[in-house]
């Protein structure tokens, strides 16, 4: 059967996006190869010569594989102007084989040692569940419990396939604009408006974390070591030891700076499995004892079946922060061996199968048991002394300490991207900036253990429109039709749900502040 294609529009060319159960992508989009050859020769004839040289050689690759079925092709846009304006050069963007080979001598080449390494699928699904399995997996049964719970399992199932849709969509819309990154799509179909939106949204929600997941370190690690090392806690010199402040920095100097430092998000892909081992720990510490907890620890057992609650707009906006992983998407799929569409698709599928299946498990437990007692971090219903949830609390600080790398490293590039783009590598500008992303987030953390309404507006606005708003947004700019075609309508759909919800999630936000409504925390 004919594969079915969607007409495209970009500023100055027409594409062509098959659809899925058609086997390529032809554009007249830039593909990343050719933008380094064509932005980083000496001058611009050796920029030609490079550019046509490319085509060449992989005209001849292309005549020497007749089977087409699993290529992503790219036309290339640069040669539309001079010699070859009227040529018709397909280019194999991502081949297996040989095709590999050549293009990591390519990269090479033109970006440095490091940008050829390449992870295998396995490390790509590391990444990508320890990103959307953070810190939010704790907050879910108490999004359940805003909810309901029939509610809140219809929510979670339902956003978590929203999530799986509009990541794979962040990559789709990279391979329809022939760009390489979230800000250059932005910018190809808004122009500075929208690279400058994403950035700030990029940085705003990656920073955010990084500043909840030491404040979070900080709230675990010290109990933990109150618990083991009782002494520590009235003794005159160790009392340092469970200070929080004292834990954030020690954390942040020993695990986080360290991992932060790497170039590469394929080097995070052992802390990554590390971290998920972690989760997995939390996950069923919460199951296992959440059926022998105190009686007195329980909440009132006819709440547990509930329909519908009050709250789904705020379970909205906390199941939704809990699983955006859609900053890092890029950078991951980059990070992938021989990265297609396919391969990408199943690192995908995978990564939100695995977190849903963990977020119900923990979202139903600690919702059974606790009901109508149920706190935003889940490990605070139980108590301080218990042996096995003092293990989950250490690993989920343990696992805050290797996922604050990850958001470092969103952070990192949104800066490289949008002020050094067009320079090349420096080892000293690069160590600067992760110091200053870091520590400014550590120092953060240190003077505050509850971000407070700021940074809870900031991180609604950041994850709704980095998931939802702006991956739908970028699909129907450059996907041609009317807005109500079979195409474009769902792009509408997901970024008008997006709208609401952001609305109404800071709305909710400001006049919960404005009404006083829950104290501020004090650090302990």
């Amino acid at each position: 059967m004919a594969a079915e294609t969607i007409p495209l529009t970009g500023p100055s060319h027409d594409m062509f996006f098959s659809q899925p159960g058609s086997s390529r992508v032809s554009s007249r989009a830039p593909s990343r190869r050719q933008s380094l050859s064509s932005g980083r020769g000496s001058g611009s004839g050796s920029a030609s010569a490079s550019r046509t040289s490319l085509v060449r050689r992989s005209v001849d690759l292309e005549a020497n594989h007749k089977d087409e079925a699993d290529e992503i092709l790219f036309k290339a846009p640069d040669d539309d102007d001079g010699e070859h304006e009227h040529a018709e050069y397909n280019i194999p963007l991502l081949n297996p084989g040989d095709r590999e080979a050549e293009e990591e001598e390519e990269l090479l080449l033109f970006d440095g040692p490091m940008s050829a390494t390449r992870g295998t699928m396995a490390a790509g699904i590391a990444n990508m569940a320890n990103s959307i399995m953070g810190a939010g997996i704790i907050g879910l049964p108490y999004a359940i419990a805003q909810s309901g719970l029939v509610m809140g399992i219809v929510l979670l199932v339902a956003i978590a396939g929203l999530t799986d849709w509009t990541i794979r969509l962040v990559v789709v819309n990279a391979k329809l604009s022939g760009r390489d990154s979230y800000f250059e799509v932005m910018h190809h179909c808004f122009g500075p408006l929208g690279s400058g939106a994403v950035s700030f949204f990029q940085f705003a929600f990656a920073f955010g974390g990084m500043c909840a997941f030491n404040v979070i370190i900080g709230d675990t690690i010290p109990h933990v070591v109150a618990w083991v090392l009782p002494f520590t806690t009235h003794h005159a010199w160790l009392g340092f030891l469970v200070d929080r402040r004292f834990v954030i920095v020690l954390c942040t100097i020993a695990v986080s700076f360290p991992l932060s430092l790497h170039r590469d998000i394929v080097k995070l892909s052992k802390s990554s499995s590390f971290a998920l081992v972690s989760m997995a720990i939390i996950v069923a510490s919460v199951v296992l004892r959440g059926v022998a907890v105190d009686p007195s620890l329980r909440g009132d057992p006819l709440e547990a079946l509930s329909l519908i609650r009050p709250g789904v707009f705020s379970a909205i906006g906390v199941i939704s922060f809990a699983f955006v992983c859609h900053h890092n998407t890029m950078f991951i799929y980059r990070s992938i061996q021989t990265p297609t569409l396919d391969r990408f698709n199943a690192v995908t599928h995978a990564s939100t199968g695995m977190a849903l299946a963990g977020s119900l498990l923990m979202a139903v437990t600690g919702y059974v048991v606790f009901t109508d007692k149920t706190e935003g971090n889940i490990l605070n219903n139980f108590a301080p002394d218990d042996w096995v949830i003092n293990i989950a609390r250490f690993c989920f600080g343990a696992n805050m300490s290797t996922t604050i790398p990850l958001e470092n490293y969103v952070c990192r590039e949104v800066i490289e991207d949008y002020f050094f783009k067009d320079r090349p590598f420096s080892k000293t500008r690069h160590i600067v900036v992760t110091s200053l992303i870091v520590f400014t987030a550590m120092l953060v953390s240190l003077v505050t253990c509850d971000l407070g309404v700021v940074l809870e507006v900031a991180g609604g606005l950041s994850a709704t429109a980095l998931a939802f708003i702006f991956p739908a947004a970028a699909y129907y700019a450059l996907v041609r039709g009317p807005w109500y075609t079979r195409q474009k309508l769902p792009a509408v759909a997901c970024a008008g749900f997006g709208l609401v919800v952001l609305l109404l999630s800071c709305g909710l936000t400001v006049a919960k502040a404005w009404r006083g409504e829950g104290a501020a925390k004090q650090c302990t």
